[in-house]
Parts: structure tokens; C-alpha cells; sequence
């Protein structure tokens, strides 16, 4: 066999360039079902609120709210923090 006719196609060849992918190395790292940076800056900020300004009814419902409404629509796209700001720079072609 010649240098030239060897080719990348065959399943033998290809088999040396594969790995495993984890899932876990694809996914976005969540506390308490919501993405990590927000996870921490909504505690923060209902900390604050609850313990610094000494208003924990509102502090605390507010976390509470902030943190469903994240875990809600990260269970439905996990990389909303990273693609809504993306979503909001669009114009809207068709509006009803």
C-alpha cells in the first residue's frame, strides 16, 4: 500500500480519535437547581435584604421567588443566564 491511499475514513482509524464525553463536563454547574452565579448572587442579595437591612419578609420572599422562577427555566434550558441576554439584543421581525 502506498503513503497516499491511507485514509481517515475507515472505522479502525477512527476508533483512536474518540473519548468519552461525560454529561457532566457538557452541563452547566447548578446550586439548588439554578445556575451557579445566580444561585450566589440571589442569597446574596436576599441575605442583604433579610439580614443587613433587617427585613427578612422581604428578603426571604425574595430569594424564594427569584430562586423558583431560575430553577423553572433552567430545568427548561439550562444555559438561559448565558443565552437571554443574547435573546434580548434581538429585533423582533415578526410582532403581533
Amino acid at each position: 500500500m502506498k503513503a497516499g491511499d491511507q485514509s481517515l475514513t475507515r472505522s479502525e482509524d477512527l476508533e483512536a480519535f474518540t473519548l468519552p464525553l461525560r454529561t457532566s463536563l457538557t452541563r452547566p454547574i447548578l446550586i439548588g437547581g439554578a445556575p451557579r452565579a445566580f444561585a450566589i448572587l440571589n442569597a446574596t442579595l436576599g441575605a442583604a435584604i433579610g439580614l443587613g437591612l433587617q427585613q427578612p419578609l422581604i428578603g426571604l420572599p425574595l430569594w424564594l421567588v427569584l430562586q423558583g422562577a431560575a430553577v423553572w427555566a433552567a430545568t427548561r434550558d439550562p444555559w438561559f443566564i448565558e443565552t437571554w441576554p443574547r435573546h434580548l439584543a434581538k429585533p423582533v421581525y415578526f410582532a403581533s
